[in-house]
């Protein structure tokens, strides 16, 4: 597997978000790209919504974690373990700030074969109000 060569994925995202006393998940399969650049390994896929189409590139090594999405909405929040990170969400509405405070971050990759896992446990603050504690799952393996 060469450094930069991009290699198709399938990738499994499930989010589980509590908030009170409720808790909702969300499960999306998509197929999107692999390559490592800087021992960092990114995820790219696009997200097709009912208002358009959205970018995404999810960045990780071992202790830090970054989303980008671009297109109908543009997000980018940072993950990083037991520290406040600030993000943002813009849309048609306008925008929001975001914060993140990391709990956990799980990053496994093989050796042999191109699949991993990511596993991110954090709060998620908008506006500067507790929105959710999320828990997100993202799997991928070369198609």
């Amino acid at each position: 597997m060469t450094a930069e060569a991009e290699i198709p994925v399938k990738i499994h995202l499930i989010t589980k978000i509590r908030l009170d006393d409720e808790e909702e998940t969300y499960e999306l399969v998509v197929f999107g790209h692999y390559f490592k650049k800087n021992n960092k390994v990114y995820l790219t896929y696009d997200e097709v919504q009912e208002e358009g189409t959205v970018r995404s590139v999810v960045k990780v090594d071992e202790d830090e974690a970054t989303i980008l999405r671009k297109g109908v909405i543009d997000m980018r929040l940072k993950f990083c373990l037991n520290e406040q990170k600030s993000g943002s969400h813009m849309s048609e509405f306008g925008s929001l700030l975001l914060s993140t405070n990391t709990r956990g971050i799980f990053f496994e990759e093989s050796a042999e074969k191109c699949e991993g896992t990511v596993k991110l446990h954090y709060d998620l603050f908008m506006q500067g109000a507790h929105a959710g504690e999320y828990d997100m799952e993202i799997n991928y393996k070369e198609e």
